[in-house]
């Protein structure tokens, strides 16, 4: 049956500094905690008592399965059965791994980020929850679960299969505490992973994966400098030290470049940086803040000197990322993967990641090497970026010939 709420007004709902519930009718309402946690409820009266039901989290409980869920607690109540009880029932009787993720999630949602709550169960519903979701937990064996992480071995994310391996020991554990489960069997596959290779910067490279990153970093809460230097990252992807010791003497709006001097550089050679309009855009919110002094990133505590080295980093670990998951210097591995990918020239990815060049004598030229592709290339570049934090299914623009 229709209610009040619509999905835009559920996506678009704000935290406040309390609580706040919004109502579709009928008793069913969504809770949204000042963490940004959205949680769907049902109010009801049994034996003269009110009494709220938990319905699950939001957006893994959508707008029609609460409806559905709550019509379904309304069939129980009106045969004279508490759901409440129902559902402590049923859960003592085969609780499924889905339900207790469901739990553990809201228990501990609260203690991430919103964008890290919402990464860590989008990561669940992808890789988990369809092959476990409805599986009773006393009956999971060890191979069912490493069948599950095979799967994401296959695919190549073999940091991911360790870390949703976590997940799944942390909710086993809860089940524990809470009697919902027997054992953690995940302790029974202590081994059974490849080692993964030595990777020297972590960095998301699953496109889905990249999407949700720029969106996390287009909402991350903190100083202006910091969220320029973020959202400007993925663009360039300069090494970490040569983003922060940006010189605005270095940029040229009007033509659409970055020149950074030799002397700034790893490999001591002068490197050129086509500039995408939406680089561009950045660059120019943050000139009226930081235009009149040397850096673009100067330091909190004094314009005299570049922002720290470790406050990319320290971003990311706020949104949620862990050190084993992305880097400042991530940025680099992420689009050398994703272009290499998509066809574009090796030779202009290389000049563009500022590589060293093996040919001693060709490398003192080569700083403007493929300038024209490098250019379609850092548009084509920023556009797909754009799409990917849009959400939808991006088709990349390739360099003419490839």
């Amino acid at each position: 049956m229709p209610g009040k709420l619509t999905d835009p007004a559920i996506r678009n709902a704000k935290p406040g500094p309390k609580p706040k519930r919004l109502f579709d009718g009928g008793g069913l309402y969504l809770e949204v905690s000042p963490a940004g946690g959205k949680l769907w409820r049902w109010k009801y009266r049994f034996q003269g008592r009110e009494k709220r039901l938990a319905l699950g989290a939001y957006p893994a409980v959508g707008l029609a399965d609460a409806r559905t869920r709550a019509e379904d607690a309304r069939r129980s109540l009106a045969q004279g059965v508490d759901p409440a009880q129902a559902k402590r029932s049923a859960a003592v009787q085969g609780e499924t791994f889905g339900d207790l993720a469901r739990e553990w999630f809201e228990n501990f949602e609260h203690t991430w980020t919103p964008d890290g709550a919402k990464d860590i169960w989008e990561r669940l519903e992808k890789n988990v929850l369809p092959y476990l979701g409805a599986r009773p937990v006393k009956e999971i064996t060890p191979p069912e679960l490493l069948a599950v992480l095979r799967r994401m071995e296959s695919r190549g994310v073999l940091e991911t299969a360790r870390r949703q391996l976590q997940k799944v020991g942390q909710i086993l554990r809860y089940g524990i505490a809470t009697g919902k489960a027997e054992r953690d069997i995940s302790r029974d596959l202590r081994g059974a992973l490849p080692p993964s290779t030595q990777k020297h910067h972590a960095s998301i490279t699953d496109p889905s994966a990249v999407g949700g990153l720029l969106r996390a970093l287009d909402g991350y809460q903190g100083t202006f400098a910091t969220c320029c230097a973020l959202r400007l990252a993925p663009y360039l992807f300069l090494r970490p030290g040569e983003l922060r010791g940006l010189e605005w003497s270095e940029i040229d709006l009007e033509a659409g470049e970055i020149r950074i001097r030799a002397e700034r550089m790893k490999m001591k050679r002068p490197h050129i940086v086509p500039l995408s309009r939406q680089a561009v855009a950045i660059l120019r919110e943050i000139h009226p803040l930081t235009g009149d002094g040397l850096y673009v990133f100067p330091s909190e505590r004094s314009k005299a000197r570049p922002m720290s080295e470790n406050t990319v980093n320290a971003a990311l670990r706020r949104l949620g990322y862990a050190k084993e998951e992305m880097t400042g210097h991530g940025f680099r591995s992420l689009a050398s993967t994703l272009l290499h990918e998509q066809g574009w020239n090796r030779d202009a990815i290389e000049r563009q990641l500022a590589h060293a060049e093996r040919n001693k004598v060709k490398a003192a030229y080569n700083y403007a090497e493929h300038l024209p592709e490098r250019r379609s290339m850092m548009q084509a570049w920023a556009d797909y970026l754009d799409g990917l934090r849009a959400g939808g299914k991006v088709v990349p623009i390739r360099a003419v010939g490839h």
